[in-house]
């Protein structure tokens, strides 16, 4: 399993009216890392061929992220299987070394040309591994 990891620093935009990073600031960063993960990954013909919607959702809010606090986001799939994959996406505090967020998403391939959903290939599974 590939881990893709990024570093961010919550800044002023990403807070609530409570001070604290708004919880559609975390969706945002979710789609994000996702596709900076692909982006990373996939070749110039997968590019020009396929395309990822998500298709569900669930996303655990475990502790508060705050003004200047540096956040880790690190992503991984861990499931494909025909059309989908499960994706993760953990968001830690470098400081504290605590979970703040937890991200489980189900993606679907798509063609390109078609707009319908595609069975991922090996070539595609192999991108994660």
């Amino acid at each position: 399993m590939q881990i893709f990891e990024k570093t961010i620093v919550v800044s002023k935009d990403d807070l609530d009216q409570l001070n604290h990073v708004n919880n559609v600031r975390y969706v945002q960063w979710v789609q994000d890392i996702a596709e900076a993960h692909w982006l990373q990954n996939a070749t110039n013909s997968i590019l020009d061929n396929v395309f990822w919607v998500l298709v569900n959702h669930q996303i655990a809010y475990k502790n508060q992220a705050i003004l200047g606090d540096q956040l880790l986001i690190k992503t991984y799939v861990t499931r494909l299987e025909g059309i989908t994959s499960e994706r993760i996406v953990e968001f830690m505090n470098i400081a504290t070394q605590k979970l703040i967020v937890k991200s489980v998403t189900k993606w679907c391939l798509l063609s390109l040309k078609t707009k319908r959903p595609t069975r991922i290939t090996p070539e595609i599974a192999e991108l994660f591994d």
